[in-house]
Formats: structure tokens, sequence, C-alpha cells
């Protein structure tokens, strides 16, 4: 009998984990999510209420609102015995938490994924609660690695790390391709055109860097011809991008903190 994985809570990321699995051919049949709102998640199984799963789950993945976390656990718990490997996505909830809050568990897992991991492009981090337990990251690195890019990390701080990097680089990427469409229609483009335009260079950019194997200063050189038009624009960008990704991480990095304490009471 396959895996039974289980959803508690699957908001925007469960649903795009699901997606990728159900891609890569994973079946249907081995996941259930457990939604209050009666949504369905689009092909498998969705209940609204944990009294209506009939097979104990080998993976018991929370997908809820961090801020749940305490009211939410006790019911959880049950379902998390000494054969349910705990996969947790939620931001601020760190190892110590989860292990209070699901003693009995055969195993604990932090995930930060990103949304490519629908289409099998994604990153995700990974920490267990025993970074030792080898036969466990061989068991669940297949699983994984199903979604994309899936390092084991060594410390919650390492975790944080990639997770910061990754976990928000989409929408971070969105409103760069969202920028570029506009500056493209403020000099005439139509909207649609300016759009696909961003849209595929950065497309294709990412493609370049991640199959060429170049460092990325030598892939600026090539495209930048001394006192030429790249050169006046990187100038620019230079001079300002590395100070707003630090801030915007550092803003990321405080919330994250804010919801710790907030787990914690």
């Amino acid at each position: 009998m396959s895996k039974h994985n289980l959803f508690v809570g699957c908001g925007n990321m469960g649903q795009a984990m699901a997606a990728g699995w159900l891609l890569a051919g994973e079946d249907a049949n081995s996941f259930t999510a457990v939604r209050p709102s009666g949504t369905p998640v689009p092909g498998i199984r969705t209940v609204q209420r944990l009294g209506e799963i009939d097979r104990p789950p080998d993976r018991l993945i929370l997908g809820f609102k961090p801020q749940q976390l305490r009211d939410l656990s006790s019911d959880v718990a049950r379902w998390a015995t000494r054969d349910t490997v705990v996969v947790s996505m939620l931001a601020g909830a760190d190892m110590a938490i989860l292990r209070q809050l699901f003693p009995s568990a055969r195993a604990l897992v932090r995930v930060m994924p990103n949304l490519p991991v629908a289409v099998r492009r994604g990153v995700l981090p990974l920490l267990a609660s025993d970074p030792e337990d080898k036969a466990l990251q061989a068991e669940l690195q297949p699983w994984f690695s199903m979604l994309g890019f899936a390092p084991w990390c060594a410390s919650e701080e390492e975790f944080g790390a990639i997770g910061f990097v990754a976990g928000s680089t989409p929408a971070y990427v969105a409103r760069f391709i969202a920028a570029f469409a506009a500056a493209g229609e403020g000099r005439g483009l139509d909207s649609g055109l300016a759009l696909t335009a961003a849209r595929e260079a950065v497309l294709g950019s990412a493609w370049l860097a991640a199959t060429s194997g170049e460092p990325m200063a030598e892939l600026a050189r090539r495209v930048t011809s001394p006192r030429g038009t790249t050169e006046a624009g990187l100038k620019v960008l230079d001079a300002e991008l590395p100070g707003l990704i630090d801030r915007t991480l550092g803003a990321a990095t405080s919330r994250s903190a804010e919801l710790a304490a907030e787990i914690r009471g």
C-alpha cells in the first residue's frame, strides 16, 4: 500500500506541493487534505474535519497558518504516532516548538517550499529533528526531490537562510518582471507585449544561469560592452540592488521572529 500523505490545512503552498507531486506521477489516492472550508484541493481527496480521516497518515503535513499551531496541535497530535513523520511548513515554528507539541511522532521535518514546486522547479530546504538520521533522509529525499532542489540543512540557521533566499523569491521576481513590463509600457510598448518580453527575458536568463555553469559575474560581463547601454544600467542597479535585497530579506527575517514569538505565546 502506498504511503498516506495527509495535509492538515492546504492553502496556496500546500496546493502547489500537491500539484507538483501529482505532476511527478504520485498516486492521487495517497493524498488527503483537511480543509475546514471544504473547498476541494484539485486532484486529491478533501475533507473538512480530521474525524473524517479513515487511515492513519505516514506523513502528516502541517499547512495551516503558524498562528493556529497552539490551538490545533492537540487534535493534530493524535495523528502523529510513532509511525508518522510530521512535515511542517509553518514559518516561525522551530524544531523546539514542534518537539514540544508532537512528542510521539516518529520524526519531525521542517520544509520551506516556494511556489514553483507546482511545476517541479521549486527550492525547498529541509531540516530533520535528528540531522544524523540518514535512513530518514534517504527515504524522504526522492519524494521531496520530485518538487525541485531539496537540500538537507545542518541547522535552523542554515534552513532559515535558504528559506529567506528562496521562499519568497517568486513574489520578488514577479515584482521585478512587472516593473520591467511597466517600464516597457512607458516607452510605448503594448502592455501584453511588454509583459511577455519581460517574462520571457527573465525565464531565458534564469535558464541560461542554471544550465551554463558560469559565475553570475561572467554572465553579466558577456552582456556588458565597455561604455555600452548595459554598463550604464548596471551602474544604477549595482548601486542600489545589494542594499535593497538585504533590507528586503531583513524585513522577512524580522517577521519570522515575530511569528515565532506569537507561536510561543
